[in-house]
C-alpha cells in the first residue's frame, strides 16, 4: 500500500519571515490547487511528524538560514534529506537555496552580516555566494530590485518559457561555478545577465536544479514566488515604485518560469492559475419554524450597532448582519451597476492579491422566514438537504439534540470550524448540533500540522456539541472523535439502498481511507478535527469534517468509488448529521459501550497490525484495540518470533501519531 503525495509543505518556523512564507503560500495555491494542499508547517512537525510519505514537494522560503540550522540541524535535515534521496521534491527560495547548498557564503568579511559555512543538506555540491547584488538590509524592502534572468532552454523543456525576464531580488546568491557539476546532476535553470558583486566562478547560475538519489531539489536565489500585486507600491523607499511596475510587466513570464520549476520536478501544475477568492455571503437558517430567531434572540446580548448596521465582533471575527430583504436590494443595485452581488468586500475584488482574511467583515444574512433559495446559494440546495434532514430523522431514533435543524452556509469561507470554534462567544450561545458548512474553504483547519485541501465537491461542515461534564465518568468528550468517524462511515453506508457495501474505513484516531479503484491503493478521502472549551458545566466542542465526495482532485473521492447512484453534497451532510445524532444520543446512555466497540473495529483497518513504537525503543508491538474507557490504542508487546510478552502499552492520540503505511506509532510533541 501507498499514500498519495498531496501535500505541499512551506517551512514556516525559526528563520523565515511571515511575508516570504505568504508570498509561498499565495503563488504556490495559485499554481498547484486543486491538485495539492499547500500547508504551511514549523520545525517540531519536520522533525516529530510521519510527513514524509503524502508530501509532494518540501519548500524553504527566504528568511535567515541560520535560523534553519539551529532548529533543524541533525534530525529534521537527516529526515529532509533521506526524503528526497528516496523520490522527494525541494524546492528552497533565496534563504532556502543558500540552505539547500553545501556551502553558505554570505557576505564574507562584512563583520555585521557575515554567515558563512557548511550546510547539512548539501543538495547543490558547491558554494551559494551573496550578495549577488549589492544594498541588503535586514527585514526591509532597500536592498530589493528586478533582476534580469535568462532562462535555460534546454534545462527546462516543458510549458511556455520566457527567453528574459525580471524577477524580484533581495539578498539572494549565485551558484559557484555551477556549470562544473553537470556531471554531479546539476543543471542550471536560470542565469544573472547583469554583473555581480561577488565572484560567480564559471556562470552566474541564480537558479539550479540538483538531482539527489531518487529526488531532486530547485534552488532558487531570486524570488519567482513573488507576484508584483503583492508589494507595496506607495512604499517610501526610493525607486521602489518603478521595481514594482517593472516586475509587473513581466509578471506572466515569472509565472511560466515558475511553473516550468514546478513541472521540472515532477509536480502537476494547475492549465488555468487559480485566483485567490473572495469570501462569499454567510446564510443563517433553521428547518424549525423559530430556530433561526431563537438563535439571533440568543445572540443579541452581543450585538453592537454601528450607523445604524448591526453587528457582532468576536475573538477571531467580525459578522455584519444583514436580512434578506436588504440583501436583495443590495444584490440588484449591484446588478444594475455590473458588480458582483455574493461576493464579500475584501478590499479590492479586481485584483488577485495575498488577502488577510481575519480582517475582512464577514457578512451574514440571516433568514428568519424560510430558508435561501436554490438562486441565493446555487452550489448547495438547502430545501434539498432540509427535506433529506426530515426524511432520515423520520427513520431514526428520537435524540435530544437534533444535529443539523439549524445550519450557517457560505460558498466561500475562511473554515467552518475556526468560525465557530474560534468566536467564543458566539459559540457558547449556540444550539446543540448547530452546523456550519461550505461549498470552499480557503483556511481549511486539520489535526496538528495537516490541513483538509477544501475544494469544491468536499463536503465539509463543522458541528457544535455541548458534552455535559457530569457524563465525563461513563461517557468521556474524547469519544467524540470515534463517534464522528463512525457517523461518516455508517451515514455512507446508509445513505441509501445499495450502498451498505461501500469500501470506506477508518484509520485511528480520525481518519476516512478508501480504496483508489485506480490504484488499488489505500487512499485518505477524509478527515476529522475536534477541538473542545471547557465552559463551567460542560465542553463545548466544535466537529470539524471534510469529506471528498464529488471532486476529482487532490485524491480519491466517493464518487470515484461507483456508488449505484452518485452522492449529492445536501443529502449526504443530511444522513451523516442523523446518524451522528443517533450515535451521541446513544453515547450519552450507554458510553462507548460493547456495540460501539464492535462497530468501530468493524471499519477500522488496525486489527491485529504489526507496528513500531518509536518512543518505547522501537519495540515491535500487535494492535489490539481501543481502551472503552478513556478511548487509548492498545498495543500488545511483541518479543522473540513476534511472540506476545504480556505487556500492554496504551497510547493516546493527542501525544502520538500513527503513520498507518509504515506501520509506525510515533511520539509527538
Amino acid at each position: 500500500m501507498a499514500t498519495k503525495r498531496m501535500n505541499v509543505l512551506v517551512y514556516s518556523g525559526n528563520g523565515c519571515t511571515l511575508e516570504a512564507v505568504r508570498h509561498c503560500v499565495y503563488s504556490l495555491r495559485r499554481l498547484l490547487s486543486p491538485n495539492y494542499a499547500v500547508i504551511s508547517v514549523d520545525g517540531n512537525a519536520i522533525i516529530k511528524e510521519p510527513w514524509t510519505a503524502s508530501c509532494a514537494l518540501l519548500v524553504f522560503p527566504g528568511g535567515a538560514d541560520l535560523g534553519y540550522c539551529r532548529t533543524l540541524n541533525g534530525e529534521g535535515n537527516r529526515r529532509i534529506s533521506q526524503y528526497v534521496e528516496r523520490g522527494g521534491s525541494y524546492m528552497g527560495f533565496c534563504a532556502g537555496a543558500y540552505y539547500g547548498s553545501k556551502r553558505c557564503e554570505f557576505e564574507e568579511g562584512n563583520q555585521k552580516l557575515e554567515v558563512v559555512g557548511d550546510r547539512e543538506l548539501a543538495f547543490y555540491p558547491g558554494t551559494c555566494r551573496g550578495l549577488a547584488f549589492p544594498g541588503f538590509v535586514y527585514h526591509s524592502e532597500e536592498g530589493a530590485r528586478a533582476v534580469e534572468l535568462k532562462a535555460s532552454k534546454t534545462g527546462l523543456t516543458k510549458g511556455s518559457l520566457p527567453d528574459v525576464f525580471r524577477s524580484y531580488y533581495n539578498g539572494g546568491g549565485v551558484f559557484v561555478d555551477a556549470p562544473k557539476f553537470l556531471e554531479k546532476g546539476v543543471e542550471v535553470l536560470a542565469s544573472y545577465t547583469q554583473e555581480l558583486k561577488v565572484d560567480p566562478g564559471e556562470g552566474t547560475a541564480a537558479v539550479v536544479y540538483c538531482k539527489v538519489g531518487d529526488g531532486a531539489a530547485v534552488l532558487t536565489s531570486p524570488h519567482p514566488e513573488f507576484a508584483a500585486v503583492n508589494l507595496d507600491r506607495d512604499s517610501d523607499i526610493g525607486g521602489y515604485a518603478k521595481i514594482v511596475e517593472e516586475l509587473a510587466e513581466d509578471d506572466k513570464q515569472r509565472t511560466d518560469f515558475l511553473k516550468a520549476c514546478l513541472l521540472k520536478l515532477g509536480l502537476k501544475v494547475s492549465q488555468e492559475t487559480t485566483s485567490v477568492p473572495s469570501l462569499s455571503r454567510l446564510h443563517l437558517s433553521s428547518v424549525l419554524p423559530n430556530g433561526t430567531s431563537d438563535i439571533m434572540a440568543g445572540l443579541q446580548e452581543i450585538v453592537s450597532i454601528v450607523d445604524d448596521e448591526e453587528y457582532i465582533k468576536d475573538e477571531n471575527d467580525t459578522f455584519h448582519l444583514e436580512k434578506p430583504s436588504a440583501w436583495s436590494l443590495g444584490s440588484l443595485a449591484k446588478a444594475l451597476t455590473g458588480e458582483k452581488s455574493e461576493k464579500t468586500d475584501d478590499g479590492d475584488d479586481d485584483e488577485d492579491r495575498i488577502i488577510d482574511y481575519n480582517t475582512v467583515v464577514k457578512r451574514l444574512v440571516v433568514h428568519e422566514k424560510e430558508p435561501p433559495p436554490s438562486k441565493e446559494t446555487p452550489y448547495f440546495n438547502h430545501d434539498a438537504f432540509y427535506a433529506n434532514l426530515k426524511h432520515y430523522e423520520s427513520k431514526t431514533q428520537e435524540a435530544k439534540d437534533r444535529f443539523g435543524n439549524s445550519i450557517l452556509y457560505g460558498e466561500v469561507v475562511t473554515s467552518t470550524n475556526t468560525m465557530l470554534e474560534k468566536n467564543t462567544e458566539i459559540l457558547r450561545r449556540l444550539p446543540a448540533g448547530f452546523t456550519a458548512t461550505a461549498t470552499v474553504q480557503v483556511a481549511g483547519r486539520g489535526r496538528g500540522s495537516n490541513v483538509w485541501v477544501s475544494p469544491a465537491g468536499s463536503l465539509m461542515f463543522s458541528t457544535v456539541v455541548r458534552h455535559p461534564v457530569s457524563l465525563t465518568s461513563h461517557a468521556p468528550v474524547v469519544f467524540l472523535q470515534y463517534l464522528a468517524a463512525l457517523a461518516i462511515v455508517e451515514g455512507i453506508k446508509a445513505y441509501d439502498v445499495g450502498y451498505k457495501d461501500m469500501q470506506v474505513k477508518l484509520k485511528w484516531p480520525n481518519d476516512i481511507y478508501a480504496i483508489d479503484p485506480l490504484s488499488n491503493n489505500l487512499v485518505k478521502i477524509g478527515g476529522i478535527l475536534v477541538n473542545s472549551h471547557y465552559d463551567s458545566s460542560e465542553f463545548l466542542s466544535v466537529i470539524g469534517i471534510g469529506l471528498n465526495t464529488t471532486n476529482a482532485a487532490p485524491t480519491t473521492s466517493l464518487n470515484a468509488l461507483k456508488p449505484p447512484s452518485p452522492f449529492t453534497l445536501e443529502k449526504l451532510l443530511a444522513r451523516i448529521l442523523t446518524t451522528f445524532s443517533g450515535l451521541y444520543s446513544k453515547f450519552v446512555q450507554t458510553g462507548f459501550d460493547k456495540s460501539f466497540e464492535q462497530m468501530y473495529y468493524k471499519h477500522w483497518l488496525h486489527t491485529d497490525q504489526i507496528v513500531t513504537l518509536e518512543a518505547e525503543g522501537g519495540v515491535r508491538a500487535r494492535i489490539k484495540g481501543i481502551t472503552r474507557d478513556w478511548g487509548l490504542l492498545l498495543a500488545e508487546e511483541l518479543g522473540w518470533e513476534d511472540r506476545a510478552t504480556g505487556k500492554i502499552w496504551t497510547l493516546q492520540s493527542d501525544s502520538n501519531s500513527f503513520d498507518f503505511f509504515k506501520g509506525l506509532v510515533k511520539r509527538k510533541v
